[in-house]
């Protein structure tokens, strides 16, 4: 594979070292935590309350919001009071539309996050017909605008992250490739491009999306394409999934896209974005860090294995439906769930009745399953002599279970199904977490499009693995059993409160099921990352709200007491409204 080393075994992707402050990324340097204020960047004595809290959790690195030059001018403020206090965690500050503003914080903070998609360009839909004498002409604009910018960071020893946002393309690159993530990663070069005319190097790169397919695939797309512009564009890379949300949800959904890509040896420094409190961020982020903080033992080819999926473009793996204890599984039916015997006893003792969206399906010791070690050529060989079956891989293999059932998959006929699982039981694996567990082993190869079938045990109590387990087939995309809620964390720019918003939204229309509504605090990247939910509910003005039908904005700053009312009214005219 052209974006890994080896997708069997996690080798590090190597990548130069980038300065931040007092502390570098990339290198031989452990991957880095960090998460960003919620605090308004004028409020001074706030925003260094909150760095501290997040220092104190571990967090090592903070970024701000500098949505004007006023804002920019304050990061003195704020990095002189959180200096006094002993405190020298690296600043970011994020920047959006604002090319004086990024000039005014590279003064005062140690990074400056720049979005390529509206740092010179300004919201828009995109223009036909652009011709090649056009786009250039665009790019010489971005050279004009962005030339000071990276000489005086050059200058002052700042690092500058280029951070691509799916929902915020600018019209050129949507006019040339649309949507997508080669657009996403195209956005990302035409600035990289300019600074390292520039003799500039101090970047890092992010390719930020809410939907995990997207994000995997343009960061995949990333590095495909630094290794074949050359080995001195080893630049590091930063994770995170935008608007994963709040909770189990939001946790699954990020151990799914980071997970995926950490499981490769890509990722250099992440951030799990809650709609939470940020303090919040830091533990799991170091949960995910630590869980690829070594390679894990792999294998190595003696005869090299195709990979067993298409890493740029989702296409589930073939295989034969079959009947299994009286219900299909496989070929293009729904990704199944299995508990333990002992869970499903569980739940019948205590008198819940699983819901018919949320059925539990199989019984694992129930199942007519084949387990096997997929490093033994022998079993193998006798796998695929046998008529075609249900196969997983056995317990205690000696190998991460992402790249253990990812090397099954490989060496399976399309006739086999597969049941994946969330945990082998090896050692050193009780440390992770059920919800981090289901989305790194499960998520990530569903969003891949491997598996037919998963367990969940990783969760003793059998209400909560069940749901576990259904929460990660609608975070991966492959099946659908509630409303889906896409989220931003908050930061000095939102306009109203999010998380009681987000909360009151939720108690609404939590039981829609396949209704998918976007809770955004701006407009930053707001109708760009909503663009394929069903409704949006986003931050207008201070404490007014504009509700969207998809992409369009249809009801303009309604007072947040009444948003969550007419959301519902809104939802109705449309004809996707049911009584809980």
């Amino acid at each position: 594979m052209s974006y890994c080393a080896d997708v069997f075994r996690r080798v590090r992707r190597v990548t130069r070292e980038v300065v931040i402050g007092n502390t570098a990324v990339g290198g031989s340097n452990p991957v880095r935590v960090q998460s960003m204020l919620t605090h308004d960047t004028l409020d001074t004595a706030g925003c260094v309350a909150e760095a501290l809290q997040l220092a104190e959790a571990g967090c090592e690195i903070v970024r701000l919001t500098a949505q004007t030059k006023r804002h920019a001018a304050n990061l003195e403020n704020v990095s002189r009071e959180l200096r006094a206090a002993g405190c020298h965690v690296p600043l970011v500050a994020d920047i959006h539309f604002k090319p004086d503003a990024a000039m005014e914080a590279a003064k005062w903070v140690e990074k400056v996050r720049i979005n390529p998609g509206n740092f010179v360009d300004k919201r828009g839909d995109a223009v036909p017909d652009y011709s090649s004498t056009d786009y250039e002409r665009e790019i010489d604009r971005i050279r004009e605008a962005f030339t000071p910018f990276v000489l005086f960071c050059k200058e002052h020893g700042r690092a500058i992250r280029l951070g691509a946002n799916h929902g915020s393309l600018s019209g050129r690159i949507l006019a040339r490739y649309g949507d997508t993530p080669e657009g996403m990663v195209e956005s990302a070069l035409e600035f990289a491009r300019v600074a390292r005319e520039l003799d500039f190097h101090a970047m890092v790169f992010s390719m930020k999306a809410s939907d995990v397919k997207v994000m995997i695939h343009a960061y995949r797309l990333l590095v495909q394409r630094f290794q074949e512009l050359g080995e001195d564009w080893n630049y590091p890379i930063h994770l995170g999934v935008t608007e994963a949300g709040e909770g189990e949800d939001a946790r699954i959904k990020s151990a799914i896209g980071i997970g995926s890509l950490l499981a490769d040896g890509i990722g250099d420094t992440l951030r799990i974005s809650l709609t939470e409190e940020a303090v919040c961020e830091v533990a799991p982020g170091f949960e995910l860090a630590r869980a690829f903080s070594s390679s894990s033992t792999g294998f190595r080819q003696s005869v090299q294995l195709p990979a067993p999926f298409n890493p740029l473009v989702y296409r589930r793996r073939e295989t034969e439906a079959r009947q299994v204890n009286g219900l299909s599984l496989g070929g293009t039916q729904p990704v199944r769930v299995a508990l333990l015997q002992a869970q499903c006893e569980q739940l019948n003792a205590s008198g819940k009745e699983a819901s018919a969206d949320t059925p539990v399906e199989f019984a694992y010791e129930q199942l007519p399953l084949l387990e096997v070690d997929p490093r033994d050529a022998e079993q193998m060989r006798a796998l695929q002599e046998a008529p075609t079956s249900l196969v997983a891989v056995k317990d205690g293999v000696d190998m991460s279970p992402v790249q253990a059932q990812r090397l099954l998959a490989a060496q399976l006929s399309p006739g086999h199904a597969l049941l994946l699982k969330d945990t082998l039981r090896t050692p050193g694996e009780e440390n992770l977490s059920a919800p981090m567990a289901a989305g790194i082993n499960l998520g990530s190869l569903l969003a891949d499009g491997i598996g037919d079938a998963v367990l969940v045990r990783r969760e003793p109590d059998a209400a909560s693995a069940l749901r576990l387990a259904y929460n990660t087939l609608q975070a991966a995309g492959s099946r659908t059993s509630k409303a889906e809620f896409v989220s931003c964390p908050s930061c000095g720019r939102t306009l109203y409160n999010i998380r009681e918003a987000a909360a009151r939204v939720r108690a609404a229309t939590g039981h829609l099921k396949g209704v998918k509504i976007a809770i955004m605090g701006c407009i930053v990247n707001g109708p760009g990352e909503m663009s394929d939910a069903d409704f949006g509910y986003v931050g207008g003005a201070p404490g007014k709200i504009n509700l969207y039908v998809r992409h369009t904005p249809v009801q303009i700053n309604i007072p947040q007491e009444e948003a969550v009312e007419k959301l519902v009214e809104l939802i109705k005219v449309h004809g996707r409204w049911q009584d809980p």
